[in-house]
């Protein structure tokens, strides 16, 4: 088997890290059965950093830490480039400018899954940064047609609180769990007709079955369509 080898940005955070890792590691497992694991090389960054300058809206100080990982990446063998948060997706255009290895997009992989499941109207759950600016959700509506529904402001103060205090330190506590339930439930009544769970993290607190429409897993989405990409001919 030819197997490509897959480089992933990670630290963004490490709690979903870990989970990047297993989910690689288990899709490439019962792709070609036996003892296969995948060929993935992690750069893991301190996210202490970026918190800093993304609270204090220094998104071009964020993003060249995201090019010098991947100019690491590069130099250590990777054939390409994933960023394991959506947040972080924004500095896409500043990695791509410098990196010539192929970029894996989270958003265009869940894009093309919520497409394949018929769906054209759907929730966005994230960071308020993904919720709120135009280089995520716009990249859903470029390249799938979706239209996208973000919670009012309130619920995207709450979601992003419970990220950014709670996920990031593993912390899954229920009233939180609750929140972002209720949240999911208003979206669904507004006509969401499915969920995505924008923010690789959440998807440690709430699961595929837990809403009331289908929930769409950035992570999961994300890790298959490297593995993907890492078993093409």
């Amino acid at each position: 088997v030819t197997m490509k080898v897959i480089g992933l940005i990670g630290g963004l955070s490490w709690e979903s890290s870990a989970e990047y890792y297993r989910l690689i590691n288990q899709a490439v497992r019962s792709r070609l059965g036996g003892s296969h694991s995948a060929k993935l090389l992690m750069l893991s960054v301190d996210f202490h950093e970026l918190e800093l300058l993304q609270n204090q809206d220094r998104w071009e100080d964020a993003a060249s830490i995201m090019v010098a990982a991947a100019q690491q990446l590069e130099r250590g063998g990777a054939q390409c480039v994933a960023i394991g948060s959506n947040t972080m997706h924004r500095a896409v255009s500043q990695v791509e400018a410098v990196v010539p290895l192929p970029l894996l997009h989270i958003a265009d992989a869940t894009a093309e899954v919520v497409g394949r499941a018929g769906l054209k109207r759907v929730g966005l759950l994230g960071t308020r940064y993904t919720m709120e600016h135009e280089y995520y959700r716009g990249r859903l509506t470029s390249q799938a047609g979706l239209e996208v529904l973000i919670p009012p402001a309130q619920d995207r103060a709450t979601l992003h609180r419970i990220i950014y205090e709670e996920l990031i330190h593993g912390r899954l506590l229920d009233e939180s769990r609750q929140a972002y339930l209720a949240i999911m439930e208003r979206l669904a009544s507004q006509g969401a007709e499915g969920i995505i769970l924008g923010c690789t993290e959440i998807s440690m607190l709430v699961q595929p079955g837990d809403g009331a429409v289908p929930l769409f897993d950035t992570t999961a989405i994300h890790a298959r369509a490297l593995v993907d990409w890492a078993l093409a001919a």
